[in-house]
């Protein structure tokens, strides 16, 4: 079983280590315990480092404490980098076969702002290949499980970290989201996935950059407080990122609990295009009914802009392409079937098919202006449905009604990257099948602080910190 270590906020684990009332050696123990436990089933982690080495790193952590040193806020939180993210020592795989042997020079610019913070890296937490899909799985290390029945899939492409931290391994772990890869395993593992403003958290060092200007990194926690001071601890420009923006010049932990009083907030339930299942449409109206108990008033709306069907699509696929070309000659057979498939539609899309994507993309950008002017908040869904099982099998209907496009499974997350808003998914309830769902809380440009007021508001009026997968259950054989 499970210690009550493994399911504390983080932001409280690191005051209890701050203050002295915690062992960073015991909490690094509970995690290995819990990874022990529950990481059969899961299969959150791509590699661990080795254990002597992390304990030696938490008996240090406690030396530095006890020698009145500041730990810094993350002091001695074990957590786990995300597959697609460099951590030295350990390869950055892309989760594909062949990159397997592919090693960064050192850490990301995140995970060594983490690391400055004192927190722990122990391992890489595992997705889909090249981050493609929103299911973990691949070739190289197999298929990702969700906590709250290991049948479904903790979702992806940051679903060996939602895995990890929601099955009780970590208190945090690393995400990034392209397309929604943080906001879509955070929704169906019952976590909080904030995907901050296109530039807000720095990326890099890169091998390439990219031209997309869709892609985020970011938190996979389990409360609100804790993205807040995570991104705290990670923010601020970076000399190797041309996009990152410069520190706001405030704390977002500390402005947690300013939401403005005179909120206009809108509800869109389908965005004029999308289907929803009904009980996930159920739950999420119940969270927007959280708002309208604190005082405000929502107005529900349909089309707010256009349906981009697979323009997203369109324009990831380059980059991806970009970055696989040179394996194609000698590798080609060893990518995933999908994720290879999907990244050559990047060979049909000529120069002309490229500039409609981001004319569309500009469109898409005006019209979310005009919106930000009326309102302050954008409330949806954050998926149509609960977690698929663990190997994929997407729907071909849903509410009983045949999907217009293949992006409409996942029509909430995509155009938010495209237009580089702020965003979080936070849990609002449970499924037919008692499965998390995940109300979307989207605010104007660069408002990463009124998104996590608004999220932490929700989260005070609708607690779900003292519910989380205790019992993992053992899969069928």
């Amino acid at each position: 079983m499970p210690s009550e270590l493994n399911f504390t906020a983080a932001h409280e684990l690191a005051q209890r280590i701050r203050s002295k009332q915690l062992s960073p050696v015991e909490l690094m123990q509970a995690c290995f315990d819990r990874i022990d436990e529950t990481n059969e089933v899961l299969n959150a982690w791509t590699g661990i480092r080795d254990r002597d080495e992390l304990l030696a790193e938490a008996r240090e952590m406690e030396s530095r404490i006890a020698r009145g040193e500041d730990p810094g806020p993350l002091a001695g939180l074990p957590f786990g980098v995300k597959e697609l993210e460099d951590l030295a020592g350990f390869p950055s795989t892309h989760a594909s076969v062949p990159f397997r042997d592919h090693y960064p020079k050192g850490d990301s610019t995140q995970v060594q702002r983490l690391k400055a913070a004192g927190a722990i890296a122990i391992g890489k937490t595992n997705s889909p290949e090249f981050g493609y899909t929103a299911i973990s799985k691949n070739l190289l290390f197999g298929v990702s499980r969700n906590p709250w029945n290991p049948e479904h899939t903790p979702g992806g492409s940051s679903g060996g970290s939602s895995a990890a931290v929601a099955g009780g391994q970590v208190p945090f772990c690393t995400g990034s989201d392209g397309g929604g890869s943080v906001r879509i395993p955070a929704s169906w593992c019952g976590m909080p996935g904030l995907k901050v403003s296109f530039g807000r958290i720095a990326m890099g060092p890169f091998e390439m950059l990219g031209w997309n200007d869709t892609s985020v990194y970011g938190p996979m926690v389990r409360t609100v407080r804790d993205a807040a001071l995570y991104v705290d601890c990670v923010i601020g420009t970076s000399e190797t990122d041309p996009n990152a923006l410069p520190h706001p010049g405030y704390s977002y932990v500390d402005a947690l609990d300013r939401l403005p009083k005179n909120l206009r907030i809108a509800w869109s339930p389908d965005l004029g295009y999308a289907n929803v299942e009904p009980d996930v449409r159920r739950g999420c109206e119940d969270g927007v009914r959280a708002f309208e108990d604190m005082g405000y008033k929502v107005d529900e709306i349909g089309h707010i802009f256009d349906d981009l069907g697979v323009l997203w699509g369109r324009i990831s696929s380059t980059g991806t392409y970009a970055q696989i070309y040179e394996k194609l000659a000698e590798e080609r057979d060893r990518f995933g079937h999908a994720f290879l498939t999907g990244a050559l539609t990047a060979k049909k899309i000529t120069w002309d098919k490229y500039g409609d994507a981001q004319r569309a993309r500009a469109r898409l950008v005006n019209q979310l202006a005009d919106f930000f002017k009326k309102y302050d908040l954008l409330l949806t869904p954050t998926l149509p449905f609960d977690a698929i099982d663990a190997r994929g099998n997407w729907p071909t209907e849903i509410d009983g009604k045949p999907l217009k496009s293949p992006l409409h499974v996942v029509p909430f997350t995509p155009p938010f990257n495209l237009s580089g808003h702020p965003a979080i998914s936070v849990r609002s309830g449970f499924s037919d099948r008692d499965l998390p769902i995940g109300l979307q809380i989207v605010a104007g440009r660069h408002r990463d602080d009124l998104v996590l007021q608004a999220a932490y508001a929700f989260e005070q009026a609708r607690p779900w910190n003292d519910r989380w997968p205790v019992e993992v259950a053992a899969m069928a054989v």
